[in-house]
């Protein structure tokens, strides 16, 4: 298998205009930041295990800890850390608390990036055009 040779860009001018343009557009990097934060919180599998099941359905912790097969404290931790980067709600009903999605951006979100990582399996086509 062949490897992919380093692409350089061998030119020496500065397209001054498009930096300009772009440099005008650019977030605060508290922005940027904050945004690496937000995905730093995604970046955990067992966090994206529970937006997944909150994504089908509103649960309690003792539901998606057996889901996952993993005790209600350790799912309770992940559920604190969502809702830190405000990522799910939660509800009360007696003694039991449900959690869903924050909202529909959270939701979008994670199913972008699902069908992102499922193209490099479909040949770069949805799973809708199969």
């Amino acid at each position: 298998m062949k490897k992919e040779k380093d692409i350089v860009c061998d030119c020496e001018a500065i397209h001054a205009d498009i930096v300009n343009e772009v440099k005008e557009r650019m977030p605060l990097d508290e922005d940027i930041y904050d945004l690496s934060d937000f995905f730093k919180v995604l970046g955990d599998s067992t966090r994206m295990r529970i937006i997944w099941a909150l994504d089908e359905s509103e649960m309690c912790v003792c539901d998606i800890a057996v889901l996952l097969n993993m005790t209600k404290s350790a799912i309770s931790h992940q559920l604190r850390a969502l809702r830190n980067a405000n990522l799910v709600k939660f509800r009360k009903e007696g003694k039991t608390v449900f959690y869903s999605l924050k909202d529909d951006h959270v939701r979008d979100i994670y199913e972008i990036g699902m069908e992102h990582i499922r193209e490099k399996y479909l040949g770069g086509q949805n799973e809708k055009s199969i």
